[in-house]
């Protein structure tokens, strides 16, 4: 029985000490074949001739480079509309014509001063007309005779002024002088782009208390500008006269050239950050028509580099004040080769030396990715 307990004792101490090296032996290999490196295969590229431009874009819209707003001088309603939205007039069309509706107090002061006056001329032509058979008849001189032709050329010139005002304020027009102003006319030559008001509409003078209705807005279609807005912190690198392409939304694929005529000196907040207006007419072309208030984007160009190597920025590494790249110096093995590098548009970067056009150089995973 004792025999029989040392030799189950002997047996588990033997399948102990054997679990324990396997145990050990697993581990050991296992470690072995982590620490071993694997081969991994790298993407490569050459670099390519391109050309570089280093820009920035501002934000905006095309406008008109002058626009008119029409206003009235008088009030009333309008009574009949000559023009149409999108058309084109010159200086001195016919716009609306105003249906005067006058207030009460104005026309009775204008009715009772017509009446006063026509009182006045009526009496004096008939005293002019018993003076001038006494003139005739030689019973008065002729002096005093022409102190009766003034009075007479006096009432009758007031007469006629009284009628003409009640009849602006009526009609807006004087009968007798032919003056009418219930008439909008255009000021300048354009195009219409837009017509608040139309036939019915109430419209108010403008007067010092008062802007008064707009009628219209005018504007030569043939002088349109870029008008857009600027970062600060791209404010500094532009200068007037600095070449812009205008890329319009409405227009894919097709831009257009303008020159930088214009920096606002004062920056307005916009949305939390400090934004510099700036100007640049436009440079029309035949075959398309730009419309007033098209969205549009100002590529300002600040350099160019044209055909030059280039490669993938992110494939630089940088290492304080010297860049390198990673090139290709066996099977799958790569070393480090410093280059000079150029001007930059944030995807591809120039090369001016270090590199030729058939090396070989490893892409950098994405995640190692610097900005130049």
């Amino acid at each position: 029985m004792e025999k029989q307990s040392k030799l189950i004792k002997k047996i588990i101490k033997i399948t102990v000490l054997v679990i324990f090296l396997f145990i050990f032996a697993a581990t050991l290999i296992f470690l072995i074949i982590k620490s071993q490196k694997t081969s991994v295969a790298y993407d490569k590229e050459t670099p390519e001739k391109r050309t570089i431009i280093h820009k920035t874009v501002a934000t905006g819209s095309i406008v008109p480079e002058k626009e008119i707003e029409v206003k009235s001088r008088i009030s009333g309603i309008v009574d009949k509309t000559y023009v149409e939205i999108g058309d084109t007039i010159i200086q001195g069309d016919l716009l609306v014509s105003v249906k005067i509706i006058p207030d009460s107090v104005t026309l009775n002061r204008a009715e009772s001063n017509l009446k006063k006056a026509e009182i006045c001329y009526t009496s004096s032509k008939k005293e002019l007309n018993r003076q001038t058979m006494l003139y005739e008849k030689k019973i008065i001189a002729e002096i005093e005779y022409n102190k009766y032709l003034l009075d007479y050329e006096l009432a009758r010139a007031n007469y006629i002024s009284a009628e003409n005002n009640l009849s602006l304020i009526k009609e807006g027009a004087s009968k007798k002088s032919g003056q009418v102003s219930n008439r909008i006319y255009a000021p300048a030559a354009g195009m219409i782009l837009d017509m608040p008001v139309k036939t019915g509409s109430t419209i108010v003078e403008s007067n010092n208390f008062n802007d008064g209705t707009t009628i219209a807005y005018i504007a030569d279609m043939n002088n349109l500008i870029f008008e857009g807005y600027l970062d600060e912190s791209e404010i500094g690198k532009i200068k007037i006269g600095m070449e812009i392409n205008i890329l319009v939304a409405a227009i894919e694929g097709e831009s257009f050239n303008a020159d930088l005529e214009y920096i606002s000196p004062k920056g307005l907040n916009i949305e939390g950050s400090i934004q510099f207006k700036i100007k640049a007419p436009v440079e029309l072309k035949e075959d398309y028509f730009l419309r007033a208030g098209y969205s549009a984007n100002a590529e300002i160009i600040f350099a160019k580099a044209e055909k030059v190597l280039t490669i993938h920025e992110r494939n630089i590494i940088f290492d304080k004040n010297h860049t390198f790249v990673e090139i290709e110096n066996g099977s799958n093995t790569f070393e480090k080769e410093e280059v000079t590098i150029g001007l930059s548009d944030g995807i591809y970067v120039e090369i001016k030396s270090g590199l030729n056009r058939n090396t070989e150089i490893k892409v950098q995973p994405s995640n190692t990715m610097q900005q130049f």
